[in-house]
């Protein structure tokens, strides 16, 4: 499990086509903390370690994951937002992220707010259960947000400048995808819902 607080944005160093599985190769500053058959989340996904190498790591992303997440557009250069699992005895600043995407979505839209940035994203409403309120919560990425202007298939997000420059929001602008996590309590309230609805018609 994660809270979606970005520790690093790591670069792409590596990239190999499997069959159908894409091997990950990235670097970043705490490699040497990593072992193998460690999980962490790269850009809101659950990935297992694989291999270390020096200052890099791999992990491997299967094809489910690749048709769901915007990993099977990486290039090399390329920043992932990470984070490592949530620590049971620390605190716990974002919210509930299972490192399960559900779908990605496409920025529309960046607006310069005098130093913060206001970003939209549009989604396809695969099912009901794939809702955002005002002033929820949503993984973009992996980053743990506040969503603002909720509708029924986009919403807002406001990045501080720290965000800004310590994830790879610096890079997504108009027409980047982006993988969404919906928040868990609001999937399953949505879900209860629904077949209650069915059964009343039943």
């Amino acid at each position: 499990m994660f809270t979606g607080i970005i520790e690093e944005a790591a670069i792409v160093t590596g990239l190999e086509k499997d069959k159908e599985n894409l091997h990950i190769t990235l670097e970043c500053s705490f490699t040497s903390e990593l072992k193998v058959d460690q999980s962490i989340s790269h850009n809101g996904v659950c990935l297992t370690v694989v291999k270390k190498s020096g200052k890099t790591y791999t992990v491997t992303a299967i094809k489910e994951t690749l048709i769901k997440s915007n990993l099977g557009n990486l290039k090399i250069g390329d920043k992932v937002n990470l984070e490592r699992s949530a620590k049971l005895d620390g605190r716990f600043d974002g919210h509930i992220v299972q490192g399960h995407v559900d779908q990605t979505a496409v920025c529309k839209n960046v607006t310069e707010a005098e130093g913060s940035w206001y970003y939209t994203f549009e989604y396809k409403p695969l099912q009901n259960d794939y809702i955002t309120v005002e002033k929820g919560s949503v993984s973009v990425n992996g980053v743990s947000l506040t969503v603002v202007n909720s509708k029924d298939n986009s919403f807002e997000v406001a990045i501080i400048p720290y965000t800004f420059e310590n994830t790879n929001f610096h890079q997504i602008k108009s027409g980047t995808t982006v993988n969404l996590e919906f928040d868990i309590i609001g999937k399953y309230i949505a879900k209860i819902l629904k077949q209650q609805q069915i059964g009343n018609k039943a």
